[in-house]
């Protein structure tokens, strides 16, 4: 049985249902959809705005309205839906949520973005780091292991267009990418790379520059699964031509 799962940092729940969400959610037809950046809960959304036919939605808000949160739109039962990954300073800003299924764990996740200074930056190593000890312990229950989203680095040269132009900005530096590098020391597959090794394959591009239309971007959304999984993953993929953020979808096809 095949199953697709897309994920998507959104930029904004509200924005994104003006620009064809709902066309693309029932387009795509995925099995499993998680988004970031929602910046919304569902009691500041108009009524019917988060229903979809033979769709169920579940949400994690932050403490602070209107910032980062996260949702999964799901056709699939999971047999446990939880939010955060039980530490409270990361938890608290609705970065996390975790839907289980028979098979896998899929995790989707908001990781912070350490651009705001000092004090954001060291915020965002404490998160990578345990988050990575979450979910090596997921690893242990001999499931596959599948997390997405907005990770806010690239990993490497080919995976955003001006590296050396970026490489002392947060989301290039080496302090950053290192994590990636432990990341995939430790088992942990990047799904597109194991099937795309071309470059000029990003998911993020400034809106101020405008610079999608040159495709001057960034591959900082990835869709991650535990090594001894992996061959469960048939394709991997960029959903480049769907607009509605400064972001754009990915996904993966998934047997089990």
């Amino acid at each position: 049985m095949a199953l697709k799962l897309l994920s998507w940092n959104v930029n904004g729940y509200r924005a994104v249902l003006k620009k064809g969400f709902g066309d693309f959610l029932l387009s795509e037809k995925p099995d499993i959809l998680g988004l970031q950046e929602v910046k919304a809960c569902p009691d500041q959304l108009a009524a019917g705005d988060a229903d979809f036919p033979g769709y169920k939605a579940a949400w994690n808000c932050a403490e602070r309205r209107g910032y980062s949160g996260v949702a999964a739109f799901h056709r699939t039962g999971p047999a446990a839906v939880t939010n955060g990954f039980g530490e409270e300073r990361f938890d608290r800003e609705g970065r996390v949520i975790a839907l289980e299924h028979k098979d896998f764990h899929f995790l989707n996740v908001y990781f912070p973005n350490g651009g705001q200074g000092p004090e954001r930056l060291a915020y965002k190593l404490e998160f990578y780091e345990a988050f990575l000890a979450h979910i090596e312990k997921l690893r242990g229950t001999g499931k596959a292991v599948i997390f997405c989203g907005d990770v806010n680095t690239a990993h490497r040269e080919i995976d955003l267009a001006r590296p050396r132009e970026n490489a002392g900005n947060s989301g290039f530096m080496p302090v950053e990418r290192a994590w990636l590098d432990k990341l995939t020391a430790l088992g942990w597959t990047d799904t597109f790379r194991a099937f795309h090794p071309e470059p000029e394959q990003y998911t993020w591009w400034d809106y101020k520059t405008r610079a999608r239309e040159r495709n001057t971007g960034w591959r900082i959304d990835y869709f991650f699964i535990n090594k001894e999984k992996a061959s469960l993953v048939k394709d991997a993929f960029i959903l480049a031509q769907v607009h509605g953020s400064d972001h754009c979808p990915i996904g993966i096809t998934l047997y089990k």
